[in-house]
């Protein structure tokens, strides 16, 4: 019996050590097989023609493991557009099988740092991904001039190095960086239409987000299908107006009742300053319910709450953040999250959500 056992032992024991063997050469097979995954996928290879919005990026400046700075992509049959770029949002794009190098431009709500301090990474991935002989064309109000120049000079050095290194069949001169492209308000309206292309029709409008000049959201129309996306907003009658029968209304959601009770934190720690600002933001950004009602009173059949102030580290807090919204507003109601997809396809009224991506 002894012998036995021994035996035994020194079986497991090779058979361990072969285990331990092969555990790299089959580590790296399976690295290989996600890799080649990773390369040929393409999120929008795989859509029905229509209006679909990817999130790639549903959080807020206060930090959150779960959630990238605000960013919106849009997708109009084959067509890309990112409204807003956050921190992480070229990442997020990457994990949805989304390539930045497909953004045909992007459309600024307004220049608060949360929606604008991922542009680099969109831009340079946006070059060097496809060889892009022009730069990447941000659209937007006054001051979206200065946020491309600012950005270009940043990066001016970067960019000089990568021609250098790689090339200029790779990364041509050309293509670095941004191209600013600056829209007015009429005199006397408060929208204006910003693209009208090949089907797709695209309205900035005016949005309350005060002390904040310009702010703006936009609403897409394409193939009988609508969205709109709020940008940062307290109540607005405009966007109320502007929304009216859209398919789908993207809005900013913060909750006034989580907020306080980090106010309250914050104070008892003695960080009075960052109190301050958490009771300041609160009357720039509609709550949960409000927005419901919002979205009730412009009719549009259903509503994704983004951009999601505090962060929800649990998601028994969803019931608390959302308050009596569900009880406001009787459509499809969400919470996004990172690499949702909602798809709003041509020839119909049908509106999925699912969630794509590693």
């Amino acid at each position: 019996m002894k012998r036995l056992i021994a035996g035994l032992f020194v079986f497991l024991l090779l058979a361990a050590g072969a285990a331990f063997a092969f555990r790299g050469p089959l580590s790296l097979a399976v690295m290989d097989q996600a890799i080649r995954r990773s390369m040929t996928a393409d999120l929008v290879a795989g859509l029905p023609d229509g209006l679909h919005a990817f999130v790639c990026g549903s959080g807020s400046p206060l930090p959150d493991p779960q959630r990238t700075g605000p960013c919106l992509a849009v997708i109009a049959g084959d067509r890309v557009f990112l409204v807003d770029a956050g921190e992480g949002a070229a990442e997020t794009l990457a994990r949805g099988a989304l390539p930045a190098a497909r953004i045909e431009q992007v459309f600024l709500t307004h220049f608060h740092s949360d929606h604008i301090d991922g542009l680099s990474a969109v831009a340079l991935q946006h070059w060097v991904g496809s060889a892009a002989t022009t730069p990447l064309m941000l659209t937007g109000p006054q001051g979206v001039e200065r946020i491309a120049a600012g950005l270009n000079e940043l990066y001016a050095i970067d960019n000089g190095y990568r021609t250098a290194h790689h090339g200029a069949a790779v990364a041509p001169p050309s293509g670095a960086g941004f191209v600013a492209r600056r829209y007015e308000m009429p005199q006397g309206s408060s929208e204006v239409i910003v693209l009208d292309d090949r089907g797709l029709k695209v309205t900035a409008f005016r949005v309350a987000h005060g002390p904040v000049e310009p702010a703006v959201g936009y609403r897409f129309d394409y193939k009988g299908r609508s969205l709109v996306v709020s940008g940062d907003t307290a109540v607005s009658a405009n966007l109320v107006r502007v929304a009216k029968g859209a398919d789908l209304l993207v809005h900013d959601a913060l909750s006034p009742v989580l907020v306080r009770r980090l106010k309250t934190a914050s104070l008892a720690a003695g960080r009075k300053n960052q109190g301050k600002i958490l009771e300041d933001i609160i009357n720039y950004h509609a709550s949960p319910e409000q927005i419901a009602d919002q979205a009730r009173s412009a009719g549009v059949s259903a509503l994704l709450m983004t951009h999601i102030v505090p962060p929800l580290p649990l998601k028994a807090l969803e019931g608390p953040f959302l308050g009596q919204a569900r009880d406001r507003f009787k459509g499809p109601l969400w919470i996004a999250r990172d690499r949702d997809l909602i798809s709003l396809p041509a020839g119909g009224d049908e509106i999925t959500r699912t969630r794509v991506g590693r």
